[in-house]
């Protein structure tokens, strides 16, 4: 079995996940197919407090793009991408459907998720509502579909009678998302009238041919993973009931197919596994900030594992018990992740603010002055004006002097 050190694994990940693709002077349609198939999906946020999560890591691989780029494949036809449930609330690439359909059946015969139970009776009302006047948000269908005041059972969930029963057809692939209105809620209709006639007429796999393939996209994804990293790619279970399509059973066959290899990289207490085009290459030269919901650091243990980075988001901590802030970036330099950031985008003021910066143990010395730059690159793609760096961290005073130096030059 070969053995792979943790900077050849850290490497391997970062390349597979598109951080040494060659730049483009300006990203392109091209440039953006190149990034989504390195990251096979880009994971939904509502927050917003810096930017909306699934723009970001075109941003931390293509370098500041037109966000239109996503907007027209996401929104547009012939649509490319299209939002479901693939790894949490993600965009996918629209031939991710057919092999989302097993999911598809399974919540349609647990009845959902997250514990509600929407109004089997009034599906087909909502759903010929749906048909005659999508795309709706759920707050055009809720005066006319609501039976009472909105419970509070479930914390932050107040949810409409129709925002359950569209969160469950949509679900079920009774109707698809075909966009976000200018408030960021979810634009449903027909899936006819949002994927490709050919995706739409895909046959559906057998659950065990989609799992498999799934894992398969994952493992492109993360070059070198263990099985558990595989698995939470697109939130796949490890361990199934006898008979269940299984992670397990999908390793064992790309194995034997020679398109993964076992591998041990260490440090690792599991098993990995290596995928067949992998690159390890020589040096990464990267320069960007992470967003919490990149695909390259949303698993934390394997973010631990990789980068000896210990990280957690702290936006449901109360203020008081937050280490570094509430929405804080890490910052990738070469190959490493180098320090911490707590970013505002304070659009009205026209200011990129950073209340808190933190260096790892290790950071190397010009650490202050990369992340002024790319702090300088950031505000610019968000269109602000300047950058206004708090006094909270032990990176702080030095990034608040480069950034100063910054400015002069």
């Amino acid at each position: 079995m070969e053995s792979l050190t943790r900077l050849q694994a850290r490497r391997i990940a970062l390349a597979a996940q598109g951080f040494t693709d060659r730049s483009h002077a300006t990203p392109t349609t091209r440039t953006f197919d190149r990034t989504l198939q390195r990251t096979g999906v880009l994971q939904v946020d509502s927050v917003n407090v810096l930017q909306r999560a699934h723009y970001m890591p075109l941003y931390s691989r293509m370098g500041p793009y037109d966000t239109g780029l996503l907007t027209r494949a996401a929104e547009r036809r012939p649509r490319r991408v299209v939002e479901y449930w693939a790894h949490v609330q993600a965009l996918m690439p629209v031939d991710l459907w057919p092999l989302m359909r097993h999911r598809m059946e399974a919540y349609r015969s647990e009845r959902g998720k997250w514990g509600f139970t929407a109004d089997a009776a009034l599906e087909p009302r909502v759903l010929a509502a749906v048909r005659d006047r999508g795309p709706v948000t759920a707050r055009d269908l809720e005066e006319e579909f609501s039976t009472g005041p909105r419970t509070k059972e479930h914390w932050g969930w107040n949810w409409s009678e129709s925002r359950k029963v569209l969160d469950y057809l949509y679900l079920v692939g009774d109707v698809a998302i075909a966009g976000r209105s200018s408030q960021f809620e979810v634009l449903y209709d027909l899936p006819e009238r949002v994927l490709p006639a050919a995706v739409l007429d895909a046959p559906t796999p057998a659950p065990q041919d989609a799992v498999t393939e799934l894992v398969r996209r994952a493992a492109r994804s993360h070059g070198v993973a263990s099985a558990q990293c595989l698995a939470d790619y697109y939130r796949l279970r490890l361990q199934t009931a006898p008979g269940a399509p299984s992670v397990r059973v999908a390793l064992e066959q790309l194995v034997e197919a020679r398109e993964l290899e076992p591998v041990s990289v260490q440090g690792w207490k599991r098993p990995a596994y290596l995928h067949r085009d992998a690159r390890l290459p020589r040096r990464v030269s990267a320069r960007t900030l992470l967003s919490p919901f990149d695909p390259l650091v949303w698993e934390r243990a394997r973010t631990q594992a990789l980068f000896d980075f210990a990280y957690r988001i702290e936006i449901y901590v109360p203020a008081a018990k937050r280490v570094h802030g509430y929405y804080v970036l890490p910052f990738l330099l070469g190959d490493r992740l180098v320090a911490r950031v707590d970013l505002k985008a304070d659009r009205s003021a026209g200011v990129l603010l950073v209340p808190a910066a933190y260096a790892e143990e290790a950071a190397p010395s010009g650490t202050a002055e990369e992340l002024a730059a790319e702090l300088r690159r950031l505000a610019g793609w968000l269109g602000l004006d300047d950058v206004a760096v708090g006094g909270r961290g032990d990176l702080a005073g030095e990034l608040a002097h480069a950034m100063h130096r910054s400015w002069e030059r």
